[in-house]
């Protein structure tokens, strides 16, 4: 079994991800759920497996060590080494995108 990477969050990623979960659950707390345990499963894999997704394609000057992947229209990028994985970004995919 492989060993996970610590887990640390930027703090403008996490709060931009609580505030979206508290903008869902409003109309759906269901639906609030669902985005969150998806977000935090998928992350939950890349702290064991960070290659599996792409570059992120929106961050200038990238050798490919900033990757994203999206699910439930959300983008998450992150960052990672051979000790951690850093999450940098969430961003609702109908949000115009910004090169960063």
């Amino acid at each position: 079994m492989e060993e996970k990477r610590r887990l640390i969050w930027d703090k403008h990623a996490l709060a931009k991800l609580k505030e979206s979960l508290k903008w869902i659950s409003k109309t759906s707390l269901q639906q609030a759920e669902n985005v969150e345990e998806a977000i935090l499963a998928t992350i939950d894999i890349i702290r064991s497996h960070p290659e599996r997704y792409p570059s992120d394609k929106y961050k200038r000057k990238n050798s490919g060590g900033k990757r994203a992947f999206e699910t439930h229209g959300y983008r998450i990028s992150y960052d990672y080494t051979e000790r951690e994985v850093r999450i940098l970004r969430v961003r609702h995919v109908r949000q115009s995108h910004k090169v960063y």
